[in-house]
């Protein structure tokens, strides 16, 4: 298994994240979403993405497939997505979940009022519209 980047935000993207529940709506042609992926030969292990550039730094479209839950691909990704924020010169990851608060809680990340969001975080598809009001919004600090 190899991680790929960036993966071409195309149909079996889509596909993929859209089976595992994750909003789409907003990963077209034109999309700042930088999208990495796990795969076994032309198959899609699992997905992580990375939207914005600066010091503030968006985590979403996790995804694992079914079978590899619970193998650690999931946490990898993570680790992958937050190595790759921090060589940008992020100094900070946000995210929001409504099913996996506790997954990245585990990996240090904490709770956060949405309005302690970084203005660009907050203007986002993802924050300002596709995901709920009730979802967990979570950060986590980058580097020393």
């Amino acid at each position: 298994m190899r991680l790929v980047s960036p993966v071409l935000i195309e149909q079996e993207t889509l596909a993929f994240l859209a089976s595992s529940g994750l909003p789409v709506a907003d990963l077209g042609a034109n999309s700042t979403v930088r999208l990495f992926a796990a795969r076994r030969g032309n198959v899609i292990d699992g997905v992580v993405g990375l939207e914005l550039d600066g010091p503030h730094v968006l985590l979403r479209s996790l995804a694992v497939s079914a079978e590899l839950r619970g193998s650690g691909l999931g946490v990898a990704l993570v680790g992958f997505a937050e190595r790759a924020a921090a060589e940008s010169g992020a100094v900070g990851l946000y995210l929001l979940t409504t099913t996996a608060a506790d997954f990245f809680r585990r990996l240090d990340f904490v709770d956060l009022d949405r309005t302690q969001a970084p203005p660009a975080i907050a203007a986002t598809q993802e924050f300002a519209s596709l995901c709920p009001a009730s979802s967990a919004f979570l950060y986590k600090r980058l580097g020393p």
